[in-house]
């Protein structure tokens, strides 16, 4: 199940049926129109995204909370949550039905001083896989923030929360722009909470957010690239000197 804070409490749900059980509103993952809720399904843990109460009898919101479902539905990508379903939960309303995660919010890693670089290499390669896929997929989303970046908790793997509420035909230069940017400011964030300096990595964060960033996400996953193979270059030659100098000793020692 999602992780549970002090901040979560269970909303008592009426379910005859049985479908439905242990309803926990979460205020951690909480969006301007939406409560966001964990619960169970036949037994198996899911969480829902739901309209706040003082929106869900509106038709302009209903009509909202129906066009991210359907932009979202056929998304299908390993970090990313996926939606499987939108329908009415007693208590709750119609409700978008995503998988539970497992896990716990950047911010949160953040906030209590739990970053590892497990965590740093997953922002460098599966943050950056999720943004090439959602661009390609024409999708509008709000902006990238340690809020909506999840780690699961057994192997801190990377998952995208919030990630489309319309979808178009192509994706202006401004959106592709704002995710670079969104980018930046997790990353430098995430910097600026470690124990340990990375200068290459934080010129690239700070790139994201200069006048003239990277163009697109293939040209930023292209900088990391680079960092990390001149990082790899030089652990190779230190070796290939440590072995050289090893078989010299041996050499003169026999």
């Amino acid at each position: 199940m999602s992780y549970i804070s002090k901040e979560e409490k269970q909303i008592p749900i009426n379910d005859p049926s049985g479908k439905w059980s242990d309803l926990y509103l979460m205020p951690e993952w909480e969006e301007k129109y939406y409560d966001v809720y964990t619960v169970k399904k036949h037994g198996k843990w899911v969480m829902l995204k739901a309209l706040k109460k003082e929106y869900a009898d509106k038709p302009e919101y209903q009509a909202m909370l129906e066009k991210e479902f359907d932009v979202r539905y056929n998304l299908c990508h390993p970090n990313i949550v996926m939606v499987n379903d939108l329908e009415v939960v007693p208590g709750v309303g119609k409700a978008i039905i995503t998988d539970d995660v497992y896990g716990y919010s950047l911010r949160r890693l953040i906030d209590e001083k739990r970053l590892t670089p497990k965590i740093v290499h997953r922002l460098q390669t599966q943050l950056l896989d999720a943004m090439e896929y959602i661009q390609e997929n024409h999708i509008k989303h709000i902006p990238i923030t340690p809020e909506t970046i999840i780690f699961t908790e057994y192997n801190e793997n990377l998952k995208l929360t919030n990630v489309g509420f319309d979808q178009s035909g192509k994706l202006t230069e401004q959106d592709t722009r704002a995710d670079i940017e969104s980018y930046g400011k997790v990353v430098n964030e995430v910097l600026d909470n470690l124990p340990t300096s990375l200068p290459k990595l934080r010129k690239i964060a700070r790139k994201c957010e200069e006048k003239h960033p990277y163009r697109t996400v293939a040209d930023l996953q292209l900088a990391i690239e680079k960092r990390n193979s001149s990082q790899l270059y030089v652990v190779l030659c230190v070796f290939i000197l440590l072995m050289v100098g090893l078989l010299v000793w041996l050499t003169f020692a026999g």
